[in-house]
């Protein structure tokens, strides 16, 4: 291991509550530690079998207003993307997350309280090297106006651009290198965003039940509802920030290169995935920046479950 960065996994167990933005529906959830090898791994323990739920770019099977991951007829996980997003930001490579519905509770909309779910519950290294997905060479993706791209670079930068004809969210643009601590400060605490007018639109379509003032930002004609206003000036961009750091960790892995968005969205990213993995001379999986380049394990293929032994459990 000399040299190389280790993989991480939760210390200890923990668990929360919460409704679903889409569903409406209260929903739990414990995180377990994990083998190394094993990624981000969903036991729908409500279901028959507690059936496995893989987070894989591969395994997506519905992109309305949120990533949804599938393994096999009505075995879902919904709106995935900010819990991705926190285990991602704070460097969780292998996890076992217990639910018992179809959807991660959406908390506060942002990726915050993950964030402080697994800082409570620690990391700890394990004796396997941390596996990066290294971009070789450009690959892009466009539909209309919008576009996603990853290309080769040292470290992973996310640049995303915004535009909306909504004046209060109007031109917006950031980017940022994804460094230790750079997450929680920077991007966990932006929340998910909607326009008041396609409530009703979106309900009708069996979405956004459980979407509220307490779990999203809200934009009427002129104004923001929420009493609290924003947490940063750019809460949107920076949202989408997020969403993508989270649509990208479906990957299998953390990225060394650069994601460019350009009014990009789930469907777009996960399409970006899918293009990226088509092309075998696009892409290099590296245990670090200058790594020789190594294979996936039987291990993690098989998804080798293989929880510790003894853990202790902090709940909030």
């Amino acid at each position: 291991m000399a040299g190389k960065i280790a993989q991480k996994t939760l210390k200890n167990r923990i668990k929360c509550s919460g409704i679903g933005l889409h569903s409406g529906a209260k929903v739990h959830l414990v995180l377990h530690p994990a083998a190394p090898d094993t990624g981000v791994v969903f036991r729908r323990i409500d279901l028959p079998g507690q059936p496995l739920v893989r987070t894989r770019f591969d395994q997506v099977s519905d992109l309305r207003m949120c990533t949804t991951v599938s393994a096999g007829e009505g075995v879902t996980i919904a709106t995935v993307e900010h819990l991705m997003a926190a285990l991602s930001g704070m460097g969780v490579d292998n996890v076992l997350i217990d639910i018992d519905g179809p959807e991660v509770p959406v908390m506060d909309g942002s990726s915050a309280p993950f964030v402080f779910l697994i800082e409570c519950a620690d990391l700890i290294e394990q004796v396997a090297p941390r596996r990066y997905l290294k971009i070789l060479k450009p690959v892009e993706v466009r539909d209309g106006a919008a576009s996603a791209a990853l290309v080769p670079g040292d470290g992973f930068v996310i640049d995303f651009e915004i535009e909306f004809a909504n004046q209060m969210i109007g031109r917006q643009a950031a980017s940022f290198e994804l460094q230790p601590g750079r997450f929680k400060s920077d991007i966990a605490r932006a929340r998910t965003f909607g326009f008041v007018q396609e409530v009703e639109q979106l309900r009708a379509l069996g979405l956004a039940r459980g979407g509220s003032l307490e779990n999203a930002v809200v934009l009427g004609h002129d104004r923001i509802l929420n009493d609290d206003g924003l947490r940063y000036d750019d809460e949107f961009v920076r949202h989408k920030i997020l969403d993508a750091l989270g649509d990208l960790y479906l990957a299998g892995g953390p990225i060394i290169g650069r994601y460019e968005g350009r009014r990009s969205g789930h469907a777009l990213n996960n399409r970006l995935l899918k293009t990226l993995f088509a092309d075998q001379n696009a892409y290099a999986w590296v245990t670090h920046a200058k790594a020789r380049e190594v294979q996936p394990s039987s291990q993690a293929a098989d998804l080798g479950l293989r929880l510790h032994s003894a853990v202790a459990e902090a709940s909030l």
